[in-house]
């Protein structure tokens, strides 16, 4: 007997949006429903190398199209894995993904949709309702007896049946009843270009069954990652890279196709995309390539073979010398991944290297997309990121907007004497080149570098590039010269008791008070200490509800600013009231150009005001 379900509400709106808005890119729903029944035999033919009595009754593979003009059905058939009742509930009534909110969303937002969301988020069975009035799925579990098969049916209107059936054979049927204006994929022709043009690389036979009964392979079977790239055509990588991606609209930025022998041998051909995947900071992002033995497809996504902070890189390898059966534990600790591993990042690395050398403006596209991923891999590989620091690009004091230096030109104009990398932190370049804690730097003439990202000071605190440490102007102290130290230490004994009393008048605000050595034209600044987040961070983590240390700052003085002068007269002459008002407006001011408010911001405008009255 035969129970209806309601779809879950998010499954509702994702039906009612793809209809409506999915409007173009109707060929999709093959590919993914081929896609669908590719991987269902991939699950069947793994799980079969330690059951071979899973497929003894129908050992050859296949993928059936069968359209019926007189019923005006397509069915698209496999030999798979099959499902069973509470799989095909499980499967078709819900969608088990976090941030399906995320999609809907972006759905709801756009008139025509990216079609490469579909993939990123597991829904391609659904597209089927783009051209279907009514769908069914009739499904058989591998070892299930004839009698424990299930069918599911839905009109794409809120609910689907499912009941219990009897099937002669495993795997899964889907029929499609198709749409009156959409009749066309019933002709062969059609289904021919759309498999040739999104399958053509599926390892397994598809099958189109004629009128006459005969049956035709449509797509070639040929693994391209096991092809000389002499014999590859780059209209074949594109579509490959879709296929795997399924980004239909994009194309690579770069392929990667390459073979390792030796010890080790292996195949990879791996893509680097042109865009950057809306989810790729979330955290269930996939990470990895697919990776087979001996054509079998043993993960979707490993992970063990990319770090993190080349997330973005998609693509297949292949490793024969792997065993069949090999887990996830196992994965971990064999030697021959980590060899793979390693030759894969350099392969990568060096690829990159190549781009930034020789296509600079294509490198220019690349880094605009991945450089926060890139940047990670500062932070979490030792052993590769003085390479990483190599490919990364940086605005300066020394470049014009939209222009970019490196570190290895950093470093070859540095001051014979300059000991460090210096730059500054914000959230860009319009908000900090003119920030007072450049002023000392401009004037010496020594570049730094701007970062904008919020990552930056996080990543490149404590590291060096070539034995040159990464110095952020905004923390700790700085030592450019001679001249401005001794200038410095001038400053500090002929104001030492103004500097006491303004330690003391300011102690439970600050760590403590001093001159400085970078300010040229400012009075004041505020200084964290060498190891405190910067202020951009500092932002970043309390918008995000973490909590951080208190930090108290620095106050630094400009030594040569005439208000120091002034307010040493009012220290001399007792003036301690006056004094009290401009000390406490000097440190209001610190914290406006640090881009915070002042601490009673009606009261700094009025102290400010009396003080231009007097003037």
């Amino acid at each position: 007997m035969a129970r209806t379900y309601k779809f879950k509400a998010e499954i509702n709106k994702l039906l009612n949006l793809m209809i409506n808005s999915l409007y173009s890119h109707k060929d999709i729903f093959l590919r993914e429903l081929i896609s669908n029944a590719s991987d269902a035999i991939d699950k069947l033919k793994f799980k079969s190398i330690q059951d071979k009595s899973l497929i003894e009754d129908d050992p050859e593979f296949k993928i059936k199209i069968i359209p019926d003009k007189k019923n005006k059905t397509l069915t698209i058939s496999d030999n798979g894995i099959g499902m069973d009742i509470d799989d095909i509930v499980k499967s078709l009534g819900t969608i088990a993904h976090s941030d399906t909110e995320e999609f809907l969303k972006i759905l709801q937002n756009k008139n025509e949709v990216n079609i490469d969301l579909i993939g990123q988020f597991g829904v391609g069975f659904y597209s089927v309702f783009m051209v279907a009035k009514k769908v069914e799925v009739i499904s058989r579990k591998a070892g299930l007896p004839e009698n424990k098969a299930v069918r599911w049916e839905s009109a794409g209107d809120g609910k689907f049946k499912v009941e219990e059936i009897s099937k002669k054979s495993r795997g899964t049927d889907v029929i499609i009843y198709l749409n009156e204006e959409d009749e066309k994929y019933l002709e062969e022709f059609e289904i021919a270009n759309i498999v040739k043009k999104y399958s053509d690389f599926i390892e397994y036979p598809i099958v189109l069954v004629k009128e006459d009964g005969k049956e035709e392979i449509l797509n070639s079977m040929k693994a391209i990652w096991l092809k000389d790239k002499t014999e590859i055509k780059e209209d074949e990588y594109k579509e490959f890279y879709r296929h795997i991606t399924h980004d239909i609209v994009g194309e690579p930025l770069k392929v990667i196709h390459f073979k390792v022998e030796g010890i080790t041998e292996f195949s990879a051909l791996l893509f680097i995309p042109s865009k950057a995947p809306f989810n790729i900071f979330f955290k269930d992002y996939k990470i990895g390539p697919a990776l087979y033995v001996k054509k079998v497809q043993i993960m979707e996504n490993c992970d063990e073979l990319l770090p993190p902070y080349l997330r973005f890189v998609k693509g297949v390898v292949q490793c024969d010398d792997l065993p069949l059966n090999i887990s996830r534990e196992t994965l971990q600790i064999n030697r021959q991944i980590q060899v793979i591993r390693k030759n894969i990042i350099n392969k990568v690395l060096t690829t990159l290297k190549e781009m930034k050398e020789n296509e600079f403006e294509k490198y220019e596209k690349f880094y605009n997309e991945f450089r926060k991923v890139l940047k990670e891999g500062i932070h979490l590989d030792f052993e590769n990121n003085q390479k990483i620091a190599e490919l990364l690009l940086f605005e300066s004091t020394k470049t014009k907007k939209g222009e970019f230096t490196d570190l290895e030109n950093y470093i070859k104009n540095m001051k014979s004497d300059q000991k460090e990398i210096y730059y500054i932190t914000g959230n860009s370049r319009e908000e900090i080149e003119n920030s007072p804690y450049l002023e000392i730097f401009k004037e010496k003439d020594i570049e730094v570098l701007f970062m904008t990202d919020e990552i930056d000071d996080f990543i490149f605190t404590g590291f060096s590039y070539k034995e040159k440490p990464f110095k952020n102007i905004l923390k700790g102290d700085i030592s450019i010269d001679k001249e401005s130290s001794e200038n410095k230490d001038k400053a500090e004994k002929e104001y030492k008791d103004l500097l006491t009393y303004i330690k003391n008048t300011l102690r439970k605000e600050v760590e403590d008070v001093k001159f400085s050595n970078r300010l040229k034209d400012s009075p004041c600044c505020l200084v964290v200490g060498e190891f405190a987040p910067d202020p951009q961070t500092e932002k970043i983590l309390k918008s995000i509800g973490q909590e951080i240390p208190e930090f108290k700052k620095t106050l630094e003085l400009n030594p040569s600013h005439k208000l120091i002068e002034k307010m040493n007269n009012l220290y001399k002459n007792k003036e301690f009231d006056k004094l009290n008002e401009y000390i406490n407006l000097l440190y209001d001011q610190a914290l406006i150009l640090e881009g915070e408010k002042p601490k009673n911001p009606s009261e700094f405008v009025k102290k400010f005001s009396k003080l231009l009255a007097e003037i």
